[in-house]
């Protein structure tokens, strides 16, 4: 006789359930490295712009020049602290990615630790059968020798 758990279609909803949590948490995190990625291009382009401002103020660069530089700058450093904000959204949204996650992972282990409980009550009960039925051919194999 095989174990059945009864309630194998919940052990297999909780796993599919922290699957999709493990998923949405790599989507979140992946989110979170495209934002980081992008603050990183932007800190770049700024050093860079900074650089030629500085080199272009050395020269004989009209003002105009410089000031359109300088707005560039301006528009960038707004670009930086929107992505900052974008930032700490993006770790918001990880972590609260990663508390989903955990919730769903202790689901699982509960229903699993359940299954193996039951699991290991019926190994018992089947060896007990098997003792029973030992004994019981024992006792007869004993009675038919009396005879």
């Amino acid at each position: 006789m095989r174990f059945h758990y009864t309630f194998q279609k919940v052990v297999d909803l909780k796993a599919n359930e922290k699957t999709q949590a493990e998923w949405m948490l790599s989507s979140a995190l992946g989110e979170l490295q495209a934002q980081e990625k992008s603050l990183e291009d932007l800190l770049e382009q700024r050093r860079g712009l900074m650089l030629a401002l500085q080199h272009a103020a050395e020269q004989k660069t009209p003002m105009s020049k410089l000031r359109e530089m300088q707005d560039y700058v301006d528009y960038l450093d707004h670009c930086i602290a929107r992505k900052h904000s974008d930032i700490s959204r993006a770790h918001v949204e990880v972590q609260r990615k990663q508390n989903h996650l955990s919730t769903k992972v202790l689901d699982e282990k509960v229903w699993l630790k359940a299954k193996d409980k039951a699991q290991t009550a019926f190994q018992q009960s089947m060896i007990l059968r098997e003792q029973n039925e030992l004994d019981e051919m024992a006792t007869v194999r004993f009675a038919m020798k009396s005879l």
